[in-house]
């Protein structure tokens, strides 16, 4: 398992907690919303982007 990936994650999560409390605290709700969903969709791409290796090497493994 990467944990490198983990710690990435993880450090996007915090990032977009922060940000998405200053932007409430400030009013501007509907960008800590905006903050949040582009954090989901980062994080979203980091696990497609390795579930297309794994399935690569599942390929390869079993040679389809």
């Amino acid at each position: 398992m990467n944990v490198d990936l983990i710690f990435k994650i993880a450090a996007i999560g915090i990032i977009v907690a922060v940000l998405n409390q200053l932007l409430i605290r400030s009013g501007r709700e509907e960008q800590a919303m905006m903050t949040t969903l582009a954090g989901l969709i980062v994080v979203l791409m980091m696990v497609i982007e390795q579930i297309d290796i794994l399935f690569k090497t599942i390929k390869s493994i079993f040679g389809l």
